[in-house]
């Protein structure tokens, strides 16, 4: 939790300047331990619909040992969904009408796997929109990620995503380019980010929807931005939230998709994963398998035990804390009405203060 400027002591300026969260003893004042209440739209499919649930949890629930967190699940319309999985969520998940109704705090909108060229054509557009425009307005902060990503930038902004001739699948050294963001106080300058996906939005697409670029990668390109206010809406292309085993299982379904014909070729390995040993002994797998097609033998078994114990995870604690940064951030800025997204003194244009900060510095920082 944030530190309180109590005296006149520079260090509290001089770690303000730095990015750093420094409570006034008059906002203090007002700030009382309360509970927060975190939306999650969980647009994944039923095969990831609750390995996905996992994810997002624990890296909630890791972040804050202060605040008393409720994680609110809820879905749209228009996504295809089997027995099972509609079952779990009629049974586990909220009604839209009641988040809207009864408010949150905070929104997590998680990925999907898009079906259409055009993310305007896919079935949960419409229900999707309309949830980030509810947000805008009512929601302190939405964390986005990935295809929610692209998808607020082209509704909000008119960038529509770009289809990379190769997919964008392993897991990719990135550089925090704004050290001074809240967002990114105490996090190493540079870290791992895990990346699985088609379609990109490019540098020169978020600088020209004047969004605020945090965090990007010379191989992938940009993970974290926000929206030009600092704090309202957060993007992300990378996913911080997967667990060491994720590229993994997404590795396994695409060769489990050679086996049932899906795909004529086996995928490349996800970039910078496994190891020569893993490498090694998936090779001699996807031989095996090969023969097995040819002979019309049962599909021998996957390897996941010899390569389980091989993966190593370099992006958890980066993507812990900046979850951390985010709830502590909504803890301190969001009313105690659901209704409201901010405290009454807090500029909504502005509620990190960063465009107030730009202004009061010093000429030779700027």
């Amino acid at each position: 939790m944030p530190l309180v400027a109590h005296n006149d002591l520079p260090t509290f300026d001089r770690l303000r300047r730095q990015g750093q969260t420094i409570l006034s003893p008059e906002r203090a004042a007002h700030q009382d331990i309360r509970e927060l209440h975190i939306g999650v739209l969980n647009m994944m499919p039923d095969a990831a619909l609750q390995a996905t649930e996992r994810q997002f949890f624990r890296l909630v629930g890791e972040s804050n040992p202060i605040a008393q967190i409720y994680l609110h699940l809820f879905t749209v319309a228009g996504q295809q969904r089997g027995e099972q999985a509609r079952d779990h969520i009629a049974r586990y998940y909220e009604p839209i009408e009641r988040i809207k109704s009864e408010g949150l705090d905070a929104l997590i909108i998680t990925g999907a796997n898009p079906a259409e060229p055009e993310l305007r054509d896919e079935t949960f557009w419409d229900g999707l929109t309309d949830v980030m425009t509810w947000a805008e307005e009512k929601v302190t902060s939405t964390l986005c990620s990935c295809l929610a990503t692209h998808a607020v930038l082209e509704h909000k902004h008119g960038m529509r995503r770009r289809l990379q001739p190769e997919k964008r699948w392993g897991v990719f050294q990135h550089r925090t380019v704004d050290r001074e963001h809240p967002l990114v106080s105490g996090v190493n300058t540079r870290f791992d980010v895990p990346h699985s996906r088609w379609n990109d939005v490019g540098r020169d697409q978020f600088e020209t929807a004047g969004l605020r670029i945090l965090v990007e990668s010379p191989e992938v390109g940009v993970h974290m931005a926000t929206s030009r206010d600092g704090f309202r809406t957060v993007f992300l292309q990378g996913h911080p939230e997967y667990d060491t085993v994720s590229l993994l299982k997404e590795y396994k379904r695409e060769v489990l998709r050679v086996w049932t014909g899906v795909r004529t070729q086996f995928p490349p390995f996800p970039e910078h994963f496994f190891g020569p040993f893993a490498r090694s002994v998936l090779g001699e797998f996807e031989q095996r398998l090969t023969q097995a097609r040819k002979s019309g033998e049962a599909m021998p078994e996957f390897p996941d035990s010899l390569i389980i114990q091989t993966l190593d995870n370099t992006w958890h604690d980066t993507g812990h804390a900046i979850i951390a940064n985010w709830i502590g951030l909504i803890y301190q800025l969001t009313h105690v009405d659901r209704g409201k997204p901010f405290m009454d003194e807090v500029d909504p244009d502005d509620p990190l203060g960063l465009h107030r900060k730009h202004n009061e510095a010093p000429a030779s920082r700027r």
